[in-house]
């Protein structure tokens, strides 16, 4: 069993900052990807960032220049380091880990963190 947990998120005003943490613990072999998505009111959940094992990064074109994300595989934690905030950043953000444990790979959510951006 896996799991991942997020923290970090928070009220901030916009122009802030923030920094988002993922820790995935549990019966793990290997992290392959580790993403964020993030899901406003009333919307459909989104792709943010992801990075690979080896350090690849992807980001959604509304956060590029904006959002890093990063990951210490020692640790077996992503981060989100988010600057500029902007209103339209507000949204649960949830972590995603594929996660080979056991001999099998497969998906894993987190339970999400709130993050308010007040303009």
């Amino acid at each position: 069993q896996v799991q991942l947990v997020e923290s970090g998120g928070a009220l901030v005003q916009a122009g802030g900052s923030l920094r988002l943490s993922c820790a995935a613990s549990g019966s793990i072999s290997r992290i392959n990807v580790m993403g964020w998505y993030r899901q406003a009111l009333g919307k459909q959940r989104e792709f943010v960032a992801r990075i690979t094992s080896d350090g690849t990064t992807n980001y959604a074109d509304s956060v590029k220049g904006r959002f890093t994300i990063s990951r210490d595989n020692a640790k077996n934690t992503a981060y989100l380091q988010m600057d500029s905030l902007k209103p339209e950043d507000t949204a649960v953000y949830y972590c995603l880990a594929n996660v080979r444990s056991v001999g099998i790979a497969r998906d894993y959510w987190g339970q999400g963190t709130q993050v308010t951006v007040s303009s």
